[in-house]
């Protein structure tokens, strides 16, 4: 581990100055594109892929450890993370010649990937989708909608979830497919969001086709499919919070520097965040631990999430409150666009409620009405 993570200092080092010098501080999606591309060629970004797909072969704890390096850094963000770190495992498992192709593209950024689940009505019950896949010669005739897509402005390729059975029962009869995001019949329409941004998307499918030869693991057996995607994304809130338990130490680090003493109500709530996030994230190595010994993400995935969404929405009031005018004004644009980011945290992934419920119901056990 030691000389891995000394391997990683070095590149950093190296390649993250050029990347700031290259960009001047742009953080646009080609600017992180970039960053995507030159951490792939490094196998960073792609380190837990096996190495006969471009990756290092790495177990969870040691993609954590990266992933700690890279935060301390102040390394970006991968813009292709729905791609790298879900479908690409996906693609690897239950894909055909040609779908596993796409893995190298993933990386490369040649090729951005978007999940086509949530549907309204059908977000964090997604059993309840309704968009209908029928098969007609060998080609799927695909009608509905997708919405809260997240990178589907950007995506050249989804995977999809469709109903191709609809006698069956609701978590029966699904199944998942790939598909280019330029095929006739499928549009794509920006969500704007409180900052601004569109970083997400609604998906309109009327009369799509799709080769039946696009079926990502077998016919009406999509619910299998979807959770081991599911179950990378889950993996995945563990690094989230990782990085967010670095940003606090980060901007404790920072208040600290300052010559101007902040107020005794920001002290105290900052010394509460730093504490939340040191068992924010010794909670997310433990369940990260738990999956490199074989295990499977439990009950404690819901906790660490709601934890982590709720936390990250105080830590971006407490900035902008620090911030004062200049981010009520716009002029502090971090502190701003942080603010109205964070709104969507406790939506994202599972909203907080739907969170609450599983947690009382399979960690506490509560009675339901």
């Amino acid at each position: 581990m030691d000389d891995l993570l000394a391997e990683l200092r070095v590149w950093l080092n190296d390649a993250l100055p050029k990347w700031k010098a290259k960009w001047d501080g742009d953080t646009s999606w080609d600017a992180l594109c970039d960053w995507q591309r030159m951490s792939s060629e490094g196998k960073w970004a792609t380190a837990a892929w096996p190495v006969e797909f471009g990756g290092r072969g790495l177990g969870t704890m040691e993609v954590l450890a990266i992933e700690d390096v890279m935060a301390t850094y102040g390394a970006p963000q991968i813009p292709g993370m729905i791609g790298l770190k879900n479908v690409a495992p996906t693609l690897m498992k239950f894909g055909n010649e040609e779908q596993r192709a796409s893995v190298p593209n993933i990386g490369s950024t040649d090729e951005v990937w978007c999940q086509g689940f949530s549907e309204p009505g059908a977000g964090s019950d997604l059993a309840s989708l309704r968009t209908r896949a029928v098969i007609d010669g060998d080609e799927f005739v695909i009608n509905g909608q997708k919405i809260w897509t997240s990178n589907g402005m950007h995506a050249t390729h989804m995977q999809l979830l469709a109903r191709t059975n609809p006698d069956a029962p609701k978590h029966k009869g699904i199944s998942a497919m790939t598909l280019r995001m330029d095929t006739p019949g499928v549009e794509v329409r920006p969500i704007k969001q409180i900052n601004g941004g569109a970083e997400f998307a609604e998906v309109f499918f009327t009369d799509a086709r799709v080769p039946v030869a696009n079926l990502l693991g077998p016919l009406h057996e999509g619910w299998n499919v979807t959770m081991t995607t599911l179950g990378h994304e889950r993996a995945g809130v563990a690094v989230f919070a990782g990085r967010l338990e670095q940003r606090i130490r980060n901007l404790v680090e920072d208040v600290t520097k300052q010559d101007t003493k902040v107020s005794p109500i920001v002290a105290d709530e900052l010394a509460e965040f730093y504490v939340e996030a040191r068992v924010l994230g010794m909670m997310g190595r433990q369940m990260l631990n738990k999956i490199a010994q074989g295990g499977t993400p439990g009950s404690e995935q819901s906790v660490i999430k709601m934890v982590w969404s709720e936390l990250s929405q105080r830590v971006d009031t407490v900035v902008m409150e620090m911030a004062g005018i200049d981010g009520v004004t716009g002029a502090n644009q971090d502190a701003a666009m942080g603010y109205l980011s964070a709104r969507s945290a406790t939506i994202a992934a599972g909203t907080s409620d739907i969170v609450k419920n599983i947690i009382g119901d399979r960690v506490l056990g509560l009675p339901r009405d």
